[in-house]
């Protein structure tokens, strides 16, 4: 069920997507407290810190890949707790891709809130989303898909 709350952090995370130099996948996630709504950390996807991220590099579909560093990761490295039962995970412009899923559900997240996926990011993530709807069914995680654009 999507609340005010679930409205308020979509788009905060929708903004922190903007912090990405990544030229064709800005990814932005916040990490929040369930009840109080506190927000634990955000994160957006980027290169390591100390490492070149030229136009040249994340032009490189290929060495990118490789190098990155995703949103759900950045947000969770980021944090100043050590587990987060009873949080939420909110993510743009897509749901968690299979890896970030399981790590998040292996600290306590048991509930993603996401926008539906844009369709120039459908085909191409379609197949890794699957699999992360897959692994959220069989571990009864919440995935709560929010159908408007903000």
């Amino acid at each position: 069920m999507i609340n005010k709350w679930d409205k308020r952090f979509l788009k905060l995370a929708q903004t922190v997507s903007e912090w990405s130099k990544d030229p064709s996948t800005k990814v932005g996630a916040v990490i929040a407290e369930n009840h109080s709504h506190k927000v634990l950390s955000l994160g957006f996807n980027g290169f390591p810190y100390d490492m070149e991220d030229s136009a040249l590099m994340l032009g490189q579909r290929e060495k990118k890949y490789q190098r990155i560093i995703h949103a759900e990761m950045n947000a969770l490295l980021q944090a100043k707790v050590p587990a987060f039962f009873l949080c939420t995970l909110y993510t743009w412009p897509l749901q968690p891709c299979s890896r970030c899923l399981i790590h998040m559900a292996q600290v306590g997240i048991e509930r993603f809130v996401y926008p539906s996926t844009p369709p120039s990011m459908a085909e191409r993530w379609r197949d890794d989303l699957q699999v992360a709807q897959e692994i959220a069914d069989e571990m009864g995680l919440e995935m709560v898909e929010v159908e408007e654009r903000l």
